[in-house]
């Protein structure tokens, strides 16, 4: 088959698939920060020999963003605990920041500034080995960071509860590939339990440990309400990440009189459950009411998911004056990113483009 031919079938392949429906998920828009600056997210890209994109070596960190209409402001959830998890998870798989959580919380408070959110959105910050060679290993490669966002509503509808079947994918162990860790390539542990629970028209997936316990969902914490009231989640022994939201549910939980269990779960447990719910950033609250086609409890969203689901939303939302702790307004307060140094006192890149879409 000639050049030319293979050529011709290559430019089939791509006016095919932009004639396809937008894929599902969040398509990142407006302006990304690379290298130092801030581009248009056109601009945002990486050579195909990029060794995060070869090895899947990088982190990576969620973080969302709500708009209040009435304090006319976007309120970025737990931001700089977000940045801390990422410098901690970069140092376990041997790369490096060269910038402190607070200042990679300014740089993304910049970014949404630039491109002028007014509506509910998510930060994708990374760090990846960036030498485009060919090696497996970690050592001796130059580390990359990149950060940008999308718009972001509900990523399952919250308000309606989910099905869900324990997949027959095992969650990856510790001394595999750390779960503890937001590592990009880990996640086709995720990808392949989801894609299968969708295709067998569930909702979503739930992954047990090597040895048969409970885990969690392909991208989210796990919790279970049980036939007396208490709260239970699997401990972190459990090839889980801890997450952010997790703790923060945890401590709602506490300020409520709820008691909460941290430990390993047996999967009948699960059916046996009164209330069973997922957390994290992107799903945030989300209710299970059915596992593997068995109800859970009366088969509605229970009273302590209810509960803690609307405490949540109303922190992350800035509207609970006790919880202003747990957000970072965009629009005030913060000055503009201009002249932020590296943690070691060298120097970095921060030519920066007009303001696109600033509001």
């Amino acid at each position: 088959m000639s050049v030319q031919t293979l050529q011709e079938r290559e430019r089939e392949t791509r006016t095919t698939a932009q004639e396809v429906a937008r894929p599902p998920g969040f398509e990142a828009t407006g302006v990304a920060y690379m290298n130092g600056r801030f581009v248009p997210i056109e601009e945002a890209t990486i050579p195909i020999a990029t060794h995060a994109f070869n090895y899947g070596t990088g982190c990576f960190e969620g973080i969302r963003g709500y708009w209040n209409e009435t304090a006319g402001d976007l309120y970025l959830v737990k931001l700089v605990e977000h940045f801390e998890r990422l410098i901690r998870d970069a140092g376990v798989l041997r790369m490096s920041v060269p910038l402190t959580a607070q200042e990679l919380a300014d740089i993304a408070v910049e970014l949404v500034r630039r491109n002028g959110s007014r509506e509910d959105i998510y930060i994708r910050p990374v760090v990846y080995k960036a030498s485009p060679v060919i090696r497996v290993g970690l050592l001796g490669l130059a580390d990359g960071f990149c950060c940008f966002t999308a718009p972001m509503g509900d990523y399952h509808n919250i308000h309606r509860g989910m099905s869900a079947t324990v997949s027959g994918w095992r969650r990856n162990d510790d001394n595999a590939i750390p779960p503890y860790t937001k590592a990009t390539g880990g996640y086709i542990n995720a990808a392949l339990a989801v894609a299968d629970a969708q295709a067998a028209g569930y909702d979503e997936a739930i992954l047990l440990t090597g040895d048969g316990h409970v885990s969690e969902a392909s991208a989210a914490n796990l919790f279970l309400v049980s036939r007396g009231g208490e709260l239970i989640t699997p401990d972190e022994a459990s090839n889980i990440l801890p997450g952010i939201t997790r703790a923060s549910v945890i401590g709602l939980a506490h300020e409520r009189g709820i008691p909460v269990t941290e430990r390993p779960v047996h999967r009948t447990e699960l059916y046996a459950a009164s209330e069973l719910f997922l957390c994290g950033t992107g799903v945030q609250i989300a209710p299970i009411t059915s596992l593997d086609g068995r109800p859970i409890g009366d088969g509605q969203i229970g009273p302590i998911t209810l509960d803690l689901q609307a405490a949540y939303l109303a922190a992350v939302r800035g509207a609970d004056p006790a919880r202003l702790d747990w957000v970072t307004p965009v629009y005030r307060q913060f000055p503009a990113v201009r002249d932020v140094r590296p943690a070691d006192g060298g120097t970095l890149d921060r030519r920066v483009p007009p303001p696109v879409n600033a509001g």
